[in-house]
C-alpha cells in the first residue's frame, strides 16, 4: 500500500475516517496470561533478524561518523581517542534500550489486568493497522503519537503486540531511567533514554544521533518520539519540536534510505489520567517526581472509571513525497556522509512546515467525546445552566462540531439527553448538580478552604481541569473563531480589514495553537468557507456581511477565544505596571500569576484560565517575537526589557478588556 504525502486542502470536507474496534473485548472474554504468552511473530522491515545488542553497540560505536566526532573532541579537549572513545561507550550504554521478550510479556498481561479496570473501552481502527502492517515491511517507520496521558506510550506497545506488529524503540526522558526497578523494565520493553537538554555536548549528541540513524537505516525497529517534546498539560497540542525530527530525517536526506514513512497516531481519552495533576502543575505545584513508589501509590486510580480511550492510526506519509520539489538532497553530497552538517535555513524551514501539519493531522483524527462540548458550555456558563438547557445547547454545539469537520464520538442512538447525563456521571467530580441546575464544582472549595486565596486555587483547578477537555476541541473552532474575533475588533465590513485583525490575531496566538506557517490567507478562506456553509455569512468580493440567524454562532466562537484573549491582556497590562526594570525570566510566571491573582481576588477579573503558565509562557513568547519584549543576559541570568509602548498597542489591538488602574483606583 503506498503512504502519502501531507495533504491540506483549502476548503475543508466531512473525509471518511475508519471504523472503530473495542480491542478490550476479547481481554474480557479470555485468559490474560494465555494472551500475554501468545505466539508472537512480527512481520519485520525486508524480513530482517532483530539485532542483538551487543551488535548494535558495535555497529553504532564502529561508525564513521562517531570515530568522527570522536577525533574531532579528542583534538579539542586533550583527552585521547581512546578515553573520548569510552566515554563514548559510557553514554551508549546510559542511553539504549535492551529489548526482551520475556519483560515485554510481563507488561503485557500486567497492563492487560490495569486497562481492563480504567477503561470502558479501548477503541482502535483496524484499517490504520492494516496499513502499518503493510508499510512496516516496505521502508522503516517512525511513529508519531499524540501526547496526554503516560498511558500513550504503554498502549502504543501494547497495541503493536497485540497486532503483532514490531515492538517500537520508544524515545524516553531521563527521568523514568531513575525508577529503580520501573526504569531498567521500560528500558527492557523498548524505551532508550535521553536527556532534556545536551547543550553543546557534541560527543553527547552524536551518540544520540547515530543511535536513531542505525536504527533508522537498518530498520531493525520502528523508531517512536512525541512530536510535542512532552506531555501537553492542557490537551492542546504544544508547538513540534523538530531536533529528533530533523535526525529521522536525515538518512533520506543524504541518500542513505530510499524512503521513511511517518505515522501519525491521534490517542484520544475520554477522562484524562493525570487531570488534576496537570492543573495543579499550570498553577505552580511543583510536579511529582517520576519514582517507583510514587507508581504505587498512584495505584488508587484503578478504582476510578476513566470511560473510553481512542487510538486512530493515521495514513502513513511518505517522506519522499513530503520533501520532493523542497529539499535539494544534491546539498547533502558537497560533504562526505559521516560529517555532521547543521539543516540550511531551507531545509529547517521544510521540517518546521512537515511538523507543523503532522500536528494537524494528528489533531484531525483526535476522537471527541460528548464531554468537550458540555465543558466548552459549562466554562462559557460560569454560574451553570439547567440541565435541560445544557442538553439542548449541547445538541446544537454538536452539529456546529460536526460541519466544521470534527471526529464527534457522539452515540446516535441514545437520545441527547441521555448522552449528557451519562458525559456529567463520568465527571461528577468536576460537577456541582443540583435540582437540574449544573456548574463547575464550588461548594467545596468554598466550605473546605479558610483563605480566599487557596478558594480561587481550588476554583482553578476545577477551571484548568474543565479547560483540558475544551481545549481537545479548539482546532475545531479556531480558524472560524478568529475571524468572529476579527470582525467583532475590526469595526469594519470591509475583506481587507477583517483579513488585517484575523491575521493580527492569527499571529498572536500562533505559540498557543498550531496554525502552520505561512497559511494565514489559507487559514482566512477555511474559516470563511465554514461559516458561509453555515448560513453564517455572506463573503462578498470586497465586504463580509453576517447573515440575520449567525449573531448566536459568532457570538460563540468569540467566547471560545476569550479567556485566551483576556490571559494575554493581563501578561501585557502586569508587564507595564507592575514590573520593575530587573524583571528576570525566572521571576515573570510568579509575577504574572501574583498579578492575576490579585485581579481574580479584586473582582476584577473572572477568567481563572489567566492564571495557567502555560498560556502565559505563550503569551510571553508572542511578546518576544513580535519584538515587544526583549531578553538580556546579565551574568547568569535572563533579564526582560519591556518596551511598554508596544506592549500597551499590543494590548489595545486585542480590544483591551482588563480596565486601566487609574479608573479602579478612582473607584475604591
Amino acid at each position: 500500500m503506498a503512504s502519502r504525502a501531507l495533504y491540506s486542502p483549502r476548503h475543508p470536507v466531512l473525509k471518511k475516517r475508519d471504523d472503530f474496534e473495542d480491542v478490550l473485548e476479547e481481554r474480557r472474554r479470555s485468559s490474560d496470561l494465555r494472551y500475554a504468552l501468545k505466539c508472537y511473530t512480527p512481520t519485520l522491515y525486508k524480513g530482517l533478524v532483530p539485532c542483538k545488542v551487543s551488535m548494535l553497540k558495535s555497529i553504532i560505536l564502529q561508525s564513521d561518523h562517531l570515530q568522527y566526532v570522536i577525533k574531532q573532541v579528542s583534538s579539542e579537549s586533550g583527552d585521547s581517542t581512546e578515553c573520548v572513545a569510552e566515554e563514548a561507550s559510557l553514554i551508549l550504554d546510559e542511553m539504549a534500550h535492551r529489548m526482551e521478550l520475556s519483560t515485554v510479556r510481563f507488561f503485557v498481561f500486567t497492563l492487560s489486568k490495569a486497562f481492563k479496570r480504567l477503561f470502558r473501552s479501548v477503541c482502535v481502527n483496524e484499517e490504520g493497522i492494516q496499513r502499518l502492517q503493510q508499510v512496516v515491511q516496505e521502508h522503516p517507520v517512525v511513529l508519531l503519537p499524540s501526547h496526554r496521558s503516560y498511558m500513550d506510550f504503554l498502549m502504543m506497545s501494547y497495541l503493536l503486540y497485540m497486532f503483532d506488529l514490531p515492538l517500537p524503540v520508544i524515545a524516553a526522558g531521563m527521568d523514568f531511567m531513575s525508577m529503580k526497578f520501573i526504569g531498567e523494565m521500560l528500558r527492557k520493553s523498548g524505551a532508550f533514554f535521553i536527556r532534556r537538554s545536551f547543550g553543546g555536548d557534541k560527543l553527547y549528541w552524536a551518540v544520540f544521533s547515530e543511535y536513531v540513524k542505525t536504527l533508522l537505516r537498518n530498520g531493525y525497529a520502528p523508531i517512536e518520539f512525541f512530536l510535542e517534546g512532552t506531555r501537553s498539560r492542557t490537551c492542546k497540542s504544544l508547538t513540534p519540536k523538530t531536533g529528533l525530527f530533523n535526525i529521522v530525517m536525515e538518512p533520506f536526506f543524504k541518500g542513505e534510505l530510499f524512503d521513511v514513512n511517518l505515522v501519525p497516531v491521534s490517542i484520544s481519552y475520554e477522562r484524562v489520567l493525570e487531570e488534576s495533576l496537570y492543573a495543579r502543575e499550570l498553577l505552580g505545584v511543583p510536579k511529582p517526581k517520576e519514582s517507583t513508589s510514587g507508581l504505587l501509590k498512584a495505584r488508587r486510580v484503578l478504582s476510578e472509571d476513566y470511560g473510553s480511550m481512542h487510538v486512530y492510526f493515521g495514513n502513513p506519509v511518505s517522506v519522499r513525497s513530503l520533501a520532493e520539489g523542497k529539499i535539494k538532497r544534491s546539498q547533502y553530497n558537497l560533504l562526505p556522509r559521516y560529517i555532521p552538517q547543521r539543516p540550511s535555513v531551507d531545509t529547517h524551514e521544510f521540517l518546521n512546515d512537515a511538523a507543523f501539519r503532522l500536528v494537524r493531522i494528528q489533531e484531525e483524527n483526535m476522537v471527541l467525546k460528548p464531554w468537550v462540548l458540555i465543558a466548552t458550555l459549562l466554562l462559557q456558563n460560569p454560574d451553570g445552566l439547567e440541565l435541560s438547557s445544557l442538553t439542548e445547547h449541547a445538541d446544537w454545539l454538536r452539529h456546529l462540531a460536526l460541519a466544521f469537520g470534527a471526529f464527534l464520538d457522539w452515540p446516535d442512538h441514545e437520545v441527547s439527553s441521555e448522552v449528557v447525563s451519562c458525559s456529567l456521571a463520568l465527571h461528577r467530580h468536576l460537577l456541582s448538580v443540583s435540582a437540574g441546575h449544573v456548574q463547575l464544582s464550588v461548594a467545596d472549595a468554598l466550605q473546605v478552604e479558610s483563605t480566599p486565596e487557596e478558594a480561587v486555587f481550588h476554583r482553578a483547578v476545577v477551571v484548568l481541569s474543565c479547560a483540558s477537555y475544551r481545549n481537545q476541541i479548539l482546532h475545531v473552532f479556531l480558524r472560524p473563531a478568529l475571524l468572529a474575533l476579527a470582525m467583532q475588533s475590526a469595526n469594519s465590513n470591509r475583506k481587507d480589514d477583517v483579513y488585517n485583525c484575523f491575521n493580527f490575531l492569527r499571529n498572536m496566538f500562533s505559540n498557543e495553537f498550531i496554525l502552520c506557517p505561512g497559511d494565514s490567507v489559507q487559514d482566512f478562506e477555511e474559516a470563511c468557507y465554514l461559516l458561509m456553509k453555515r448560513g453564517v455569512l455572506q463573503v462578498l468580493e470586497h465586504e463580509i456581511v453576517m447573515s440575520a440567524s449567525g449573531h448566536s454562532t459568532l457570538a460563540f466562537l468569540c467566547s471560545v477565544l476569550d479567556p485566551f484573549l483576556q490571559g494575554y491582556q493581563v501578561v501585557c497590562r502586569c508587564l507595564c505596571e507592575e514590573t520593575n526594570e530587573n524583571l528576570t525570566e525566572k521571576k515573570f510566571i510568579p509575577a504574572v500569576r501574583s498579578f492575576a491573582l490579585k485581579l481574580i481576588l479584586a473582582g476584577r477579573l473572572k477568567c481563572y484560565e489567566a492564571l495557567s503558565s502555560d498560556l502565559q509562557k505563550n503569551a510571553l513568547a508572542a511578546l518576544l517575537r513580535l519584538k515587544a519584549v526583549g531578553k538580556v543576559k546579565v551574568e547568569d541570568q535572563v533579564t526582560l526589557k519591556v518596551n511598554k509602548i508596544a506592549v500597551n498597542s499590543l494590548e489595545d489591538m486585542m480590544g483591551g478588556k482588563i480596565p486601566t488602574q487609574k479608573p479602579i483606583l478612582a473607584r475604591l
